[in-house]
């Protein structure tokens, strides 16, 4: 693979309809004027890249903070605070669409689809470190939340000139994951222009997955391209155009929300606890041991023979606590109920 991963996602433009985000300076005033010799332009010419980029609420300028290298660090960083403060604000705004996003994931996930990132840049690095994350936090397999970032693994830490340009790269990249109609594709970009972002949405949705769009500017193509369109519209950046500040925070913040809920839908948690945790070295070994201990008030004798009894699998572990049950009837139990802890334990209950 091959990419331009730029650390700031300041993605290179498509030739796509201009966003209608009328906070930004030079939009246009309706998405449906004649298209202007500009619009009909190379999509490749540097004015007419130049005159999109004006457009973007992520690439705004702010004069109020053209001397900020002026200023004292404590004040810089005072002021840098106060921007990363309204970035909750922003992502409240669109809890509802967010909601709908992870109900339509959870569906798909419990009938065997998968949860797929993909987007370059920072966007990209943000969705391969949410997948990473999710198989020692919910005990998943790593073929089930897969993280897609434009250029390869090698572009986490370096640049790949090109890659975050192009759409068929996200359609390789898809169809070598064997992308089908069960899978959920999350396309990312604080632009919501990049095509490799939009290309994998699109192709994606063409073969029949579900589609969510994240961006930072209103009226995206990405948006408008997925199935559930999530803008996030965080305003211009402290540094003019550096969207892996706010932009790259509300995103990470999305993205705790789609893969922590979705997880939660699926009975990967136990009320507030994480019980399909992975023990996978001695801090989490320990974790698991509490939380058992937290979910059942056992002893640590009593905890450590669960476990045992268990392979160290934790909900099953707290079934044969609460439930009353040895370990293969909590596997059979938990398997009948698809994973979900209290429904295993209501049926065992009443056995």
């Amino acid at each position: 693979m091959a990419s331009t991963v730029d650390p700031t996602d300041t993605a290179p433009l498509v030739d796509t309809p201009l966003p209608t985000d009328t906070a930004a300076p030079g939009a246009p005033s309706s998405p449906t004027d004649p298209p202007s010799p500009a619009d009909t332009a190379n999509p490749l010419d540097p004015a007419r890249l130049r005159a999109q980029l004006e457009t973007l609420t992520t690439e705004a300028f702010r004069p109020d903070l053209a001397e900020i290298d002026r200023r004292s660090t404590l004040d810089i960083a005072r002021t840098m605070n106060g921007e990363d403060a309204t970035v909750p604000a922003a992502v409240a705004a669109r809890l509802p669409q967010i909601a709908a996003a992870i109900d339509a994931t959870a569906t798909r996930m419990a009938d065997g689809g998968r949860l797929i990132y993909a987007g370059a840049g920072t966007a990209g690095r943000l969705g391969v470190l949410d997948a990473s994350e999710c198989p020692p936090t919910f005990n998943t397999d790593p073929s089930e939340v897969l993280g897609l970032i434009a250029g390869g693994p090698a572009a986490l830490v370096t640049a790949v000139e090109g890659a975050e340009d192009s759409r068929e790269l996200a359609v390789e990249d898809l169809t070598a994951i064997g992308l089908t109609d069960r899978d959920t594709v999350v396309g990312i970009s604080a632009s919501g222009r990049t095509p490799y972002a939009i290309g994998a949405v699109e192709h994606a949705r063409a073969n029949g997955a579900l589609t969510i769009g994240l961006s930072c500017n209103a009226g995206s193509a990405l948006a408008a391209a997925a199935e559930h369109g999530i803008e996030i519209v965080v305003g211009p950046e402290l540094l003019t155009g550096s969207t892996r500040l706010k932009a790259g925070t509300a995103q990470k913040l999305v993205l705790n929300m789609l893969s922590t809920i979705t997880m939660i839908r699926l009975g990967k948690t136990y009320g507030n606890l994480m019980v399909d945790v992975r023990a996978s070295n001695n801090k989490l070994r320990a974790r698991s041991h509490r939380i058992v201990a937290l979910a059942t008030g056992a002893t640590d004798l009593e905890i450590e023979t669960a476990l045992r009894a268990t392979d160290g699998e934790v909900k099953n572990a707290i079934l044969t606590l609460l439930g009353g049950v040895d370990g293969p009837t909590a596997a059979r139990l938990l398997d009948t109920a698809d994973g979900h802890l209290r429904a295993a334990l209501a049926a065992a209950k009443h056995r």
